[in-house]
Parts: C-alpha cells; structure tokens; sequence
C-alpha cells in the first residue's frame, strides 16, 4: 500500500511554458495517465507523481545513475538526498555536502524546518509539503504529499474520570467568532498576514452581530486571553505583567492547537449566539 506521494520539480519545458505556478497546493488530481495536473491558481504541470509505499526510498540528485529522481539543474548535487517513506510519515537525507534544505508546510503559518547538510533520516511532520533546494540561484521545490492517517481505536469502557481538554471552546459563542475573525486572514493562506485591529474585526462581525462594537469585541479579547491561560483571572491575587501583543498570542496558540480552523470561518457568515461568552 502506497503511502508517500512526491512530485517532482517542474521541468524545463513546464518552467518555458509558463504552466507551473511555483505553488501546487489545494487542487490536485491524477489524470487517466498517471500525470498529475496541480495548482491552487488553476496551474498545470505534467511531471508524473511517484508513490512510495512504507520502507521504500526514493534517491534524487543530478546524476541519472542510482538517482530514481534526477534533477536536471547544475546547482543540484549529483547526489542531493533522499526520501523514505515510513508508514503514515516521511523522513528525508540531505546527502550535499554545503547547501541546508528547507521543507515548508504550505498550509501552516509559516512553519518549516531546515535539514542540514549530511543530516540522515529527518523526519518531516506535515502532511503537505514542499522541499525546497536552493540550486544556483533558483529555489527547486519538490512536492511531499502524505495522506495517510492512522488513529487509534479508543478502547471502550475505560474506568475513571474522564480527561479534561487543554482549550474548552465554545463555537457558538461570541468569542470564538471573535477569535475567528482574528484569524481569518492567516487562515486564508496568508501564514504573515497583519492580523485585523479591533475596528476592522468589529466591520467583519457586524452583519451577523449589529450591536458589536469596539469595546465588546476588546471585552471579548480580554477574556479570551483568560480562558486560553494567556494571562490569570481578574479574581487572583497576582494578575500578572502586562501581555503585550494579546492578539498576536491568541492568534498563535489558537492556530498551533488547531483551536480553530478554516471551517469554523462558517461563523463569520452565519448568526452568532446571543451569549456574550
């Protein structure tokens, strides 16, 4: 069973063509042929996709010999790296001797990681991704894609008490659509995006929510800020030092936990709860 998808970089004749858009998330599917035609902006491309099932290794470089991938561009070592597929997970080697390789994950909020030189067996955690080669000048990108999910099987009739959440959210309440609109814009694909000023979220919210205004939505803020642990309570006795950039945290720690995500934007188009928590 074939786990690890991998795309190649765009050829020479894709680059000339103008058919590769350099981004080639969000609309993907094989053709009758076995090519793959990608692109989130309506792009094509026709290197075919290479499916690595679990303990198999894909070797590439400039050279033709031994490399199942040859990359034909004098920036890339003859023998650059390696990809191993590993169940439902990839790991990757950097065989050059000089040049870092960064693997991006297109969906995050400018996550990545940096595989060093002569680094073996480096796991890569996201399901999407983009190998990035720096080659003489040009940035080649090498799509990962792994779409397998394994999940447990929770055991039934477990005894005790069962565990509580890290975030309790409520997603029909005030201050998850305010939490929301906070994170539209990075959750639009836009991973350094400026997040919204209290004015601009309360035009987002205002169709759904005529009576939002300035102070509600910054009320809401602030006790966000609370019930994520970001700050302590007012009823404490030590209320903490100032939390300077509050949006900024909350829109960090809400996107890292996946607290929200772009399905719950639904609550920016639909009416809000009437509760103001």
């Amino acid at each position: 069973m074939y786990s690890i998808i991998v795309v190649p970089p765009p050829t020479t004749e894709d680059e000339h063509s103008g058919t590769y858009s350099g981004s080639t998330y969000g609309n993907a599917h094989s053709d009758a042929h076995g090519g793959t035609h990608i692109g989130a902006f309506g792009a094509k491309r026709s290197s075919p996709q290479i499916r690595l099932a679990p303990g198999e290794r894909l070797p590439f470089g400039r050279s033709a010999n031994g490399n199942r991938l040859a990359i034909a561009h004098e920036g890339v070592s003859r023998n650059a790296g390696e990809i191993t597929a590993q169940g439902a997970f990839w790991v990757l080697s950097n065989l050059s001797a000089h040049q870092t390789y960064v693997v991006e994950n297109p969906e995050g909020a400018g996550e990545h990681i940096k595989v060093g030189p002569g680094r073996l067996d480096a796991p890569v955690p996201f399901e999407f991704s983009r190998i990035v080669l720096p080659a003489a000048g040009d940035l080649l990108p090498i799509d990962v894609w792994a779409p397998r999910h394994d999940y447990l099987r929770s055991p039934e009739g477990l005894d005790g008490a069962t565990t509580t959440p890290a975030f309790s959210v409520d997603r029909t309440k005030r201050y998850f659509a305010v939490l929301a609109a906070l994170c539209e814009p990075r959750l639009r694909g836009e991973p350094h995006a400026p997040l919204p000023t209290v004015d601009q979220v309360v035009e987002r919210l205002r169709p759904h929510w005529p009576a939002a205004s300035r102070t509600s939505v910054q009320w809401n803020i602030d006790y966000l800020a609370v019930k994520l642990r970001l700050k302590p309570g007012p009823d404490t006795a030590d209320t903490g030092p100032r939390l300077n950039g509050k949006k900024e945290s909350l829109v960090s720690l809400a996107l890292r936990f996946d607290l929200v995500r772009e399905d719950d934007l639904l609550v920016l188009t639909g009416p809000a709860s009437r509760a103001a928590r």
